[in-house]
């Protein structure tokens, strides 16, 4: 039995607006060294997956740089590896160059690609969920079950604005999926959600491409799953461990936090002995820190100088905070850079960001101040 894995890089880019204008949310910088893609990088590779496929729409340089050859993550092979998967566009193409918007279209744009996939089963995976799952339970459970398609879920409480942000699932005592209610506006309560991440038979992926095609579909949860829903069996497995879902800037926000806040997410996201969290490799001078500085609960990257005082904050590579400075509750990225006598307050600042001396900046949890790429202020 072999498996492939398909990574979709943009299809939630627009969760994130402030963050995906430069780069893909498959590349969003997380919790200090780390990019989103990482996790279900990581999560396939961990499982033996070593023919994996990412889709990509626009402004997947950054991500290109990241990923490279793949070596990282022990796929720079010669048979299988990792590939950068560009979207089609044919000479004809309409006058905007329209791409796609949806799981679903992403796939009819590759699907030269899918049609040589030769592995047994495909792993699909979205960039917007960050977890540390076993997928090759997971794949056992698909064919243990005879399943066409194994969505993983987790059961959590969602208020009226958290429902309307996911997929929820309902499913019977054995795991068959019942129904899917796709961005419910007003349900509240108690319910398994989507995780993006599916497994299926190579032949049952093909043949929903395929059928789009011809049929001119556009939505995975839609045409795919609702429409049939009785006549397939679609199954839910259940995952137990932490796992964040980066549907707004609020909760890129929150699940950054969450790592400084709870000693058990970084555990059961960092701690697992065989399944590692891997990343792009490099070598950086450790941190300074000055004899005046002061340091509590924070995460800090290595490269960075620090003369101030950083309180509950994650600070990327390259980070100077300057003298009398006070950062609190802040997620600055790689060289950001701060003058004297600063004082920033729930805030994220994007790369090579300068706040000069004597300036004060203050968001709250609930809408973080951002500050974008290059700004000077």
């Amino acid at each position: 039995m072999s498996v492939a894995g398909i990574i979709f890089s943009n299809v939630h880019d627009a969760n994130i607006p402030e963050l995906t204008r430069n780069r893909t949310l498959a590349s969003v910088p997380f919790g200090c060294r780390y990019r989103l893609i990482d996790f279900a990088l990581s999560n396939m590779v961990n499982s033996g997956i070593s023919n994996i496929s990412v889709i990509t729409h626009y402004n997947y340089q950054s991500l290109m740089d990241h990923i490279g050859a793949g070596k990282d993550w022990d796929l720079a092979r010669r048979s299988g590896g990792i590939k950068i998967l560009p979207p089609f566009i044919t000479s004809f193409a309409n006058s905007v160059n329209d791409l796609y918007n949806t799981r679903l279209e992403a796939l009819k744009s590759v699907n030269y690609s899918i049609s040589k996939i030769t592995d047994d089963y495909v792993v699909l995976s979205d960039c917007d969920v960050i977890c540390n799952i076993d997928l090759n339970d997971m794949i056992k459970n698909h064919i243990d079950n005879k399943a066409d398609i194994t969505m993983a879920v987790k059961k959590i409480y969602l208020d009226k604005l958290a429902a309307k942000r996911n997929v929820l699932i309902d499913s019977d005592e054995n795991g068959r999926v019942t129904d899917v209610k796709v961005y419910p506006t007003s349900f509240e309560g108690y319910s398994d959600i989507n995780l993006n991440i599916m497994v299926m038979s190579r032949e049952y992926l093909q043949e929903i491409v395929l059928d789009a095609i011809a049929h001119d579909h556009t939505s995975f949860n839609k045409d795919v799953l609702l429409r049939n829903l009785n006549r397939s069996n679609f199954r839910v497995y259940r995952y137990d461990g932490y796992f964040a879902c980066i549907s707004s800037p609020e909760d890129y926000y929150k699940s950054n936090m969450d790592l400084i806040k709870d000693k058990d997410v970084r555990k059961q996201l960092f701690g697992e002995k065989n399944r590692p969290v891997l990343t792009k490799v490099r070598n950086s001078a450790p941190t300074y820190y000055s004899p005046e500085s002061k340091i509590k609960n924070s995460m800090i990257a290595d490269g960075c100088q620090i003369y101030g005082e950083v309180e509950n904050c994650i600070l990327f590579r390259g980070v100077k905070i300057g003298k009398g400075s006070v950062v609190k509750n802040s997620i600055l990225f790689q060289d950001t850079f701060t003058g004297e006598n600063v004082q920033l307050n729930c805030v994220i600042a994007d790369k090579n960001v300068v706040v000069r001396d004597n300036k004060v900046l203050s968001g709250d949890e609930t809408l973080p101040f951002y500050l974008a790429k290059g700004k000077m202020i």
